[in-house]
């Protein structure tokens, strides 16, 4: 849209907000009928680590929406001389999973539980045996069963489970409702009903009376809705916890809350059968889209769902880029140490760029990005460790090319078992942080997993321009039309971005590191057992 399109759209709500929740930033994007991006705004925030738990404190939900609203606001207002008083539609996503339990009043019982904590091992266990069905320790089900396994407290009280983007949707709209993507990482979806799988919440709630808990799963867990339905509009009092200057009216439709994932699946078309995706920030997880079911149950693998409900497998790593992150923001320390000055921006750039002047098996230097624990490869706990040999050549190119190998390599076992299975991709669409020095991050990621990756020049946006479409998918959508038409023939128009195939030589690298990192795992277990 040219300006004059664009300040009537602002002017008549024809606008879509998209706002996400992700690890370590809040984002909004704002755009158009055209899907292009008019405004955006973020807030930085952290997981805390508090009593044996990684959370984030409500209040903070709140400051950080409310600050990305004001930035995205602000930035129309200068951009475009006006206020946004009226949108045509909204969504939020958030990080998938987790726990947050709340009562009848509305009262939250614990700290928000995220998907980063690794304490529900014995419930997952027992829920994926009984489920046949693979339940990871992210999952709200893995949360709720091992707080009932524990005895908490807190289950005498509780009403309602829902996650961080059915969260603030609910007190937007008054609507306790998740999208279908967002709710396959609670409980097992049934693809057929685009519901949760009736036969497994039996018996799910047959094994929770035998504790005496008599839950009714439906009215627990938020209502499924797929992409497309309408979710609710925003409340007086949701316009005022988004924007609390009050010019931003009530009445705009909401789509149903999302996931990560899902709004990922949107960002890069990737929602058709034999499309994938990886995003690649705090954590990383590749998805791809199957033609058919898996052969068997692995634990390393999460079934989940499109927005619109098609069965997706996942490869989910709670780490990737946080201790990558730790190691540039030390290299800046060192730059201010100098008298120098350089942005977070070109500190990236440069040092990603050093990593393509490094050896293809990165000298001989390994490293564990484990922040957090990782259950693809067994760990409970995580230590960041770099290491190297006498032999091993260590330089800045080699060192930076090791930590992007380490940020992926995980990736790369859980991925395996798909090749095995005989899942074929045409190509994955890769989007987040990790993408977006050019070229740098989308060639390693094509040399770890053997597949094409391409990257759009949205993919900075990520997922918060995938939500943005999601509702402008609900607005703008023609009757029966289906959400792989949409965003096909709508939002892409056959744009496939810049692709890269694997380099072989890359290729031969990065399995010779990646040789090393797994017979090293043995390093990793006892750094965790003894060190604190």
């Amino acid at each position: 849209m040219n300006r004059e399109q664009t300040i009537a759209a602002i002017q008549e709500g024809r606008t879509y907000l998209g706002v996400e929740f992700g690890s370590t930033r809040i984002k909004a994007v704002l755009i158009g009928q055209d899907h292009a991006p008019i405004a955006s705004g973020g807030y930085q925030w952290e997981n805390r680590w508090e009593n044996g738990v990684w959370t984030y404190p409500l209040e903070e939900v709140w400051a950080g929406l409310q600050a990305s609203w004001k930035e995205l606001a602000d930035q129309v207002d200068q951009t475009y001389g006006l206020p946004i008083t009226r949108l045509g539609a909204l969504g939020f996503s958030g990080m998938m999973h987790g726990y947050l339990a709340f009562d009848k009043a509305g009262e939250l019982l614990v700290p928000f539980r995220t998907w980063r904590n690794t304490i529900t091992q014995q419930a997952a266990g027992q829920l994926t045996e009984l489920l046949r069905f693979n339940i990871p320790q992210r999952w709200s089900v893995a949360h709720l069963w091992q707080a009932a396994l524990n005895g908490e407290e807190h289950l005498a009280r509780l009403d309602y489970v829902t996650t961080l983007a059915g969260y603030v949707h609910w007190k937007l709209t008054g609507e306790k409702v998740v999208g279908v993507g967002e709710a396959s990482g609670m409980f097992p979806i049934d693809s057929a009903t685009c519901d949760y799988d009736g036969a497994m919440v039996e018996k799910f709630q047959q094994l929770a009376a035998q504790k005496g808990y008599h839950w009714d799963l439906r009215t627990l867990f938020p209502r499924v809705l797929t992409a497309g339905q309408p979710a609710g509009n925003l409340t007086l009092e949701g316009a005022r916890l988004l924007d609390p200057t009050g010019r931003l009216q009530p009445g705009a439709p909401l789509c149903p809350p999302e996931g990560d994932a899902g709004t990922g699946m949107s960002a890069t078309n990737s929602v058709a059968p034999r499309t994938g995706n990886v995003s690649a920030g705090t954590s990383v997880f590749a998805m791809a889209v199957l033609e058919r079911p898996l052969s068997q149950v692995h634990p390393e693998i999460d079934l989940v769902t499109t927005p619109a409900g098609l069965p997706v497998a996942m490869v989910h790593c709670n780490n990737c880029t946080s201790d990558l992150n730790a190691w540039v923001g030390l290299f800046g320390q060192v730059v201010e140490a100098l008298g120098l000055k350089a942005s977070q921006g070109q500190l990236f750039e440069t040092l990603f760029q050093q990593a393509l002047a490094g050896e293809k098996d990165a000298g001989g230097l390994l490293s564990y990005n484990y922040d957090s624990g990782e259950p693809v490869t067994g760990f409970e706990e995580g230590r960041p460790l770099f290491l190297r040999s006498a032999d091993s050549r260590f330089n800045l190119p080699n060192f930076m090319r090791t930590l992007l190998y380490s940020a992926v390599a995980t990736l790369r076992l859980g991925m395996r078992i798909l090749d095995e299975e005989g899942v074929q991709l045409d190509r994955l669409l890769g989007h987040g942080g990790f993408f977006k020095t050019p070229q740098v991050g989308q060639r390693i990621m094509a040399a770890a997993l053997h597949v094409p990756v391409a990257v759009m020049e949205t993919a900075g946006e990520g997922g918060a321009w995938g939500i943005a479409l999601l509702a402008a998918y609900l607005a703008q959508k023609q009757a029966g039309q289906s959400l792989e038409d949409y965003l096909e023939n709508q939002v892409f128009a056959g744009n496939r971005g810049t692709v890269l195939e694997p380099d072989p030589q890359d290729q031969a690298g990065f399995d010779a590191f990646l040789d090393r990192y797994a017979a090293g795992l043995a390093i990793q277990r006892a750094a965790v057992e003894h060190s604190k």
